[in-house]
């Protein structure tokens, strides 16, 4: 893949004191049957977003060094020909190009790239809610464990969770220390419990790391899929635009 070929995503370079790391590339794929606009946000600086039409990808050249970086999908969104508007679900401030991370409800891939021991650490998110179903995995090197989140929640949403276009965190809906865990230790709730059994690879509550975050060396190369095959949601939109 030429350089050329790269969307202009670069995040500022953190001085790494172990070795010298290269880029990685996210190959970011909407595989549903209706158009999404992508978006890509990192804490350590950096942002921006891409409307996809089914089929459609959008690569990014991320830095090493990069942290609290997150990618995810927007959905039934409006823009005008300045880049302004509006999104249902994860919407960013009302920019195309975010540069803020995006509202509730919405599906996370979050990652951190050559941190501890020149590792990239990342996983799937349900911690913002869920709107569309994910694949996160490594694309090169040895690195061959992803995560997927394909489960048909915004069908099965707890009623207390439901929002046009997806399922809330409970956090957003209660924003209470039982579910949003603003300090000390906090567990696993009901809620978060709901989106294990369904997605039991993904981040569901705030502590829970051991279980659902996956590392590998840093310069590896990933894709996010938005939609994976197999996905019911998939099926179901699939379904609905033929009856239309």
């Amino acid at each position: 893949m030429k350089l050329e070929s790269l969307s202009p995503f670069f995040f500022p370079f953190v001085a790494l004191c172990f070795t010298v790391a290269t880029a990685a590339t996210f190959t970011i794929r909407n595989n549903c049957s209706y158009r999404v606009w992508a978006a890509a946000v990192a804490a350590s600086g950096g942002g921006g977003g891409k409307r996809l039409e089914s089929g459609a990808t959008w690569n990014l050249n991320v830095k090493p060094g990069t942290r609290g970086a997150r990618i995810w999908a927007r959905t039934n969104c409006q823009f005008d020909e300045a880049g302004r508007g509006r999104c249902k679900t994860g919407d960013c401030g009302g920019r195309l190009k975010c540069k803020a991370y995006g509202n509730p409800p919405n599906t996370l891939a979050e990652f951190a790239l050559n941190q501890y021991k020149n590792l990239d650490f990342f996983h799937i998110s349900l911690v913002d809610g869920f709107n569309v179903p994910m694949e996160f995995s490594p694309t090169s090197g040895l690195c061959k464990k992803g995560i997927q989140c394909t489960a048909d929640i915004v069908r099965q949403c707890p009623k207390e969770l439901e929002a046009p276009g997806g399922c809330n965190d409970p956090c957003t809906v209660f924003k209470t220390q039982k579910y949003c865990c603003y300090y000390g230790k906090c567990g696993p709730t009901d809620f978060s419990k709901f989106f294990k059994a369904r997605c039991p690879s993904a981040y569901t509550y705030p502590r829970d790391d051991p279980s659902s975050t996956v590392t590998c060396p840093g310069g590896t190369n990933y894709k996010v899929v938005f939609c994976p095959i197999g996905s019911p949601h998939l099926e179901m939109v699939a379904s609905m635009s033929q009856e239309e």
